[in-house]
């Protein structure tokens, strides 16, 4: 037999409780929750240790929450409980045979009865029957007998008085979580602090995520992160319960979708503890009529109302705070934009665009100004200047997601570079920046600080995303550049020393940012000088004395290839300049023999009138070649 510890007289004992937050979560649906005294805690009461109890069989499950006690001297009183229950007897009314008594301690145990205590001296005298003993130890039933007389009423009332105290607690928890979240929501809270303050309030581990499965923000409550984070996304996917919140029971985490207004962005998860494993608890009393095997503790239960409440809470503030963030920056980013058009266009006189800027925080009198233009690469022309091959699908809108993405990533990057300017998207294609600093020196320190925190933010992911909180745990910083669709160029302008000349260095950079797009150099930021002869004359690509030019040198050419689609010589003339005239190397890259090569450059010179052999003319038609590709370059 194994005796009942109890605290000091007078006290109400409360076992020690695992980290939990700032309160013990509890359930209002009827089913049993850690917030209700234990067995334990109740076999500590001074009522019961007054009756001297004892035991017998059970002991791994005393830490079973009671949600009522329930006196009973009947032997079917099962199919009048619900679960949680103490059950209080004196043995009176429960059968005398072997077989009764087992169907009785197992139709308890099958309704989820916490325990059962039996005061001995009106039907059992000595101790309870083994074969109940033997019965509750097989199901994992706390056995407790009561050695002195014991009034029931005053069990009840004691326990009855914690379980309303337990009631209480969980108003005032419940009230807590909607006081917590409310107060975040009005605050403009973060994520981090969102899923912190969830973490806390319920003592479990917290990861909110995007659709990728990619993890925004985490509070392991205590717990190792690295274990926690370990092969996130492939654990992540495993998860996928019904509904937009719903527990999966496997794995063990309470799930809930994050969004508003019908588009979904993310998902927060919190990993509810529990497992079912077997523990070992007091064995089977000796000279019981029928062995069985340790106790067991049954699988835990599903989380308690309460932590649904909480998780859902979360999710609201979670998605209230990015709508309120996103509108807010939204309203921002259309001031900053009509100040920068009309920069551009001249559409406001620059004094009254200084004093706008400084009621938006943005002071640019007495400034280093410099102009800063952000854009995608864009599809890659094909070898000949022509476009790729093939129609491409056309999403209507693909192209805004992309630009709206865009011009978060770069002001997500302006505040980590803890730099002030106005930023907004200037066309359909660009983000413009207009950067305020306090000197010239600060000029390179400021654009490569913007350059690195736009490459951290992985802008150029090919396609459109949903621009998200930074991630908590982001993944090892991508090349931001690359020549595919999605990679990026910046491009500044040269710096100027008042607002009157801020257009200069933002047409200059956008400019360059237009004729970077053919230079394959992987590049933080592109200037003026880094365009060379090809950016310069994209830059000029509309000059109509350029596109004469273009005309007069290979108009004759394009003409014959026009009337000859199979012949295609301009392919030709460009293998031979671009092999430096060597017409062997030529003729290897053009896939041609040497005499077909030769002949064909015979028939160039006859067309265009022009000596192949003289340098001076093949550089004039070379640089024409260059200002065809920047003419047909979208």
């Amino acid at each position: 037999m194994s005796p009942v510890t109890a605290g000091p007289a007078g006290r109400r004992h409360r076992r020690p409780v695992p980290r939990r937050g700032l309160f013990r979560i509890g359930v209002t649906d009827g089913s049993v929750s850690p917030v209700f005294p234990t067995v334990r805690e109740i076999l500590a009461l001074d009522p019961i240790r007054h009756g001297a109890p004892r035991l017998v069989a059970g002991e791994a499950g005393l830490d079973r929450p009671v949600r009522w006690v329930h006196v009973a001297e009947v032997p079917d009183i099962a199919s009048l409980l619900r679960g949680g229950e103490l059950v209080l007897t004196t043995g009176i009314g429960l059968p005398g045979e072997d077989a009764g008594l087992r169907a009785f301690i197992g139709e308890l145990a099958d309704v989820g009865v916490s325990g059962l205590v039996v005061e001995l001296g009106r039907r059992y005298v000595s101790g309870v029957p083994r074969v109940m003993a033997a019965a509750a130890a097989r199901r994992g039933l706390p056995l407790v007998e009561l050695r002195r007389a014991t009034p029931f009423v005053r069990v009840t009332e004691a326990v009855h008085a914690l379980i309303v105290d337990a009631q209480l607690t969980e108003l005032r928890a419940t009230e807590e979580i909607h006081q917590r979240f409310t107060e975040l929501s009005v605050e403009g809270a973060g994520p981090a602090e969102v899923v912190r303050q969830a973490a806390e309030l319920s003592g479990c581990p917290v990861v909110l995520e995007n659709l990728s499965r990619q993890v925004l923000a985490y509070d392991p409550a205590g717990q190792s992160a690295e274990l926690l984070l370990d092969g996130w996304e492939q654990h992540s996917r495993r998860i996928s319960p019904p509904g937009r919140t719903a527990y999966d029971a496997d794995r063990g985490w309470l799930v809930t979708t994050v969004g508003a207004r019908g588009q979904d962005w993310g998902r927060l998860l919190l990993r509810w503890p529990g497992g079912g494993e077997l523990t070992t608890g007091a064995p089977v009393p000796d000279g019981a009529l029928e062995p069985g095997p340790a106790d067991v503790v049954p699988p835990p239960q599903a989380p308690p109302t309460r932590l649904t409440i909480l998780v859902e809470r979360a999710a609201s503030a979670l998605a209230l705070g990015r709508l309120i963030r996103r509108d807010a920056e939204g309203l921002e980013r259309q001031i900053h934009r009509t100040l920068l058009t009309a920069l551009l266009d001249h559409s406001r006189p620059v004094d009254e665009v200084a004093l706008r800027a400084r009621a938006l925080g943005v002071v640019l009198e007495r400034r280093h100004l410099v102009g800063v233009v952000v854009r995608y690469r864009g599809d890659e022309p094909a070898a000949d200047g022509a476009p790729p091959e093939g129609p491409a699908p056309v999403d209507p809108e693909a192209g805004p997601a992309r630009l709206r993405d865009l011009s978060e990533a770069v002001g997500q990057a302006l505040r980590e570079a803890k730099l002030t300017g106005l930023s907004s998207a200037v066309d359909d294609q660009s983000v413009g920046v207009l950067l305020a600093l306090p000197d010239p020196a600060a000029e390179e320190r400021a654009l490569a600080g913007f350059a690195a925190a736009l490459r951290r933010n992985r802008v150029d992911a090919a396609g459109p995303r949903a621009a998200e909180p930074a991630p908590a745990r982001a993944p090892e910083p991508a090349p931001a550049r690359g020549n595919g669709a999605g990679a990026v160029i910046v491009a500044a302008g040269s710096g100027v020393g008042s607002l009157r000349e801020a257009r200069r260095s933002l047409v200059e950079a956008r400019q360059v940012a237009d004729a970077a797009r053919r230079d394959r150099r992987d590049l933080p930021i592109f200037r003026l000088p880094h365009v060379g002869l090809a950016g310069l004359l994209h830059l000029l690509r509309d000059e109509p004395r350029l596109q004469t030019f273009v005309e007069r040198e290979l108009g004759a050419l394009l003409a014959y290839d026009a009337r000859h689609p199979r012949e295609q010589l301009l392919g030709t003339l460009r293998a031979y300049l671009e092999q430096g005239r060597n017409k062997s190397a030529a003729a290897a890259a053009a896939h041609l023999s040497r005499p077909a090569f030769y002949e064909r450059l015979a028939r160039i010179a006859r067309i265009l009138d022009a000596d192949l052999d003289s340098v001076e003319v093949c550089l004039s038609l070379h640089v024409a070649l260059l200002a065809l590709d920047a003419v047909r370059a979208p």
